[in-house]
């Protein structure tokens, strides 16, 4: 659902895992406004981090290598005010300015040498026990040389905890918003200790909890001259609009009409249910929802970009692109709402309204080359004006950002062959030598290979 919501599959670190992924501009937005004060405050450049959105429920939000934050939609669903979502953040900064997770993989690789050194050790003195008819004591040494090595580990991440909670709340005093969310979230996560492991949060699981933690926040919020400070009207605006938003396009909705239920005139409450109508099948009375909101926030372009794509699925191309337009003067550094104006117009048909979708994708592209849907987009509206060549160089773009090298090597070629002397020639010979095997690096060989080997290839 591009333009709203706009999922994606991704593979993520360890076997067999898949992270669903969203785009909204609107979500994006918030979390920037968010996260863009706080790597200020701690010192970190906003441009070297990737923020990625995941669908699922539970409060979680982490940290991994190749400065990836990863914030699921239940954080922000779950918290109920926007300071919760803020201590969350300011903590994940506090892991991020503390550089954790680059230590981490040291970490884990010490507790593993120290794991095997007692398996050897054990191994020795089993060998040495069978000829003396002691090998139990030889089993509980290896079993105690493991829980010894991850006891240090859990030890080191419990200081990683602490510490990212130290930072967090001192980014906070330096941009005077308070730590009442921090304290909260944890309050909230300590009712999880009594639970089954099956049934804890994630956020309890991968953020060890402990009640020097909760007692150093609380000491710490007592004492703030900021324990009260309310956030920027927008950031709480923002964070409720967009909570509303989540839910109208994750739960069913039936479960978003119980909870945002009519009498509740509320901008928020309206929104959720313009989105539970429309995902109803009765645009109608989602529209009818939305125009007189557009009326009240002429300045949002969220509200326009929600238009839009109720009439574009609604089969209202011509209307949708319109919406789209709007919202896209209002926010034009918005790459999704862009590519939305652009499938509206491409969609809508004509000569000129695909020239128009070109330029809308190129606009988009611009802004944010890896969106491999923008560049399929592009491709489209580039071959139904002819534009072979063109349209073949944004397929290859499209499979590098997929991990299809065959593909590219295919497609770069053919663009190449046939496109003139300049810009767009250059870089299909760019990507053609990119993915040669030896310019390749070591995990996109293996990708590739892995790739070769799946069903039906």
């Amino acid at each position: 659902m591009l333009g709203s919501l706009a999922p994606s599959a991704a593979r993520a670190q360890g076997p067999a895992t898949e992270l669903v992924l969203v785009r909204d501009a609107e979500t994006e937005s918030l979390i920037r406004a968010i996260l863009h004060p706080l790597f200020g405050a701690a010192g970190v450049d906003a441009g070297l981090m990737r923020v990625m959105l995941v669908q699922a429920r539970p409060i979680n939000a982490f940290v991994t290598t190749g400065n990836r934050l990863f914030i699921n939609t239940g954080l922000i669903q779950q918290s109920e005010t926007a300071l919760e979502l803020v201590g969350v953040l300011a903590h994940e900064t506090g892991h991020v300015a503390g550089g954790h997770i680059a230590r981490l993989p040291e970490e884990l690789r010490n507790a593993m040498i120290r794991s095997i050194a007692g398996m050897v050790l054990g191994a020795g003195a089993a060998a040495a026990g069978a000829r003396h008819g002691g090998a139990d004591a030889a089993g509980a040494l290896v079993l105690g040389s493991q829980s010894m090595a991850m006891g240090q580990l859990y030890a080191f991440t419990r200081a990683q905890e602490q510490a990212a909670d130290q930072a967090g709340v001192t980014y906070l005093d330096r941009l005077g918003w308070s730590a009442r969310g921090m304290v909260r979230v944890l309050e909230r996560l300590q009712d999880q200790e009594l639970l089954a492991v099956g049934r804890q949060d994630p956020y309890f699981r991968t953020h060890p909890l402990s009640r020097d933690r909760l007692e150093f926040l609380r000491e710490h919020l007592a004492r703030s001259p900021h324990r009260d400070a309310a956030l920027p009207a927008a950031i709480e605006q923002g964070f409720a609009m967009v909570r509303a938003k989540l839910d109208g396009f994750i739960d069913p909705p039936a479960a978003t009409l119980r909870r945002y239920r009519e009498g509740d005139a509320s901008a928020p409450a309206r929104y959720a249910r313009a989105i539970a109508w429309h995902r109803s099948g009765r645009s109608e009375e989602a529209l009818a929802l939305l125009e007189p909101l557009i009326r009240e926030r002429p300045a949002s372009p969220w509200l326009r970009e929600l238009k839009g794509q109720i009439l574009f699925e609604a089969g209202r191309p011509a209307e949708a692109a319109a919406a789209y337009g709007e919202a896209v003067r209002l926010a034009p550094g918005e790459a999704l709402i862009r590519t939305a104006h652009g499938r509206a117009l491409l969609e809508a048909g004509g000569e000129a309204g695909l020239r128009q979708a070109v330029e809308a994708f190129e606009a988009s592209l611009r802004l944010d080359r890896a969106q491999a849907f923008t560049w399929r987009l592009l491709a489209t509206a580039q071959g139904r004006l002819g534009r072979m060549a063109e349209a073949e160089l944004a397929l290859a773009e499209e499979a590098m950002l997929r991990g299809d090298y065959a593909a590219v090597r295919r497609l770069a070629a053919r663009a190449e062959a046939t496109l003139p002397p300049g810009p767009l020639r250059l870089r299909a010979q760019d990507l053609r030598f990119a993915v040669q095997r030896e310019n390749m690096t070591r995990e996109q060989r293996e990708a590739e290979d892995a790739m070769r080997r799946r069903p039906g290839r």
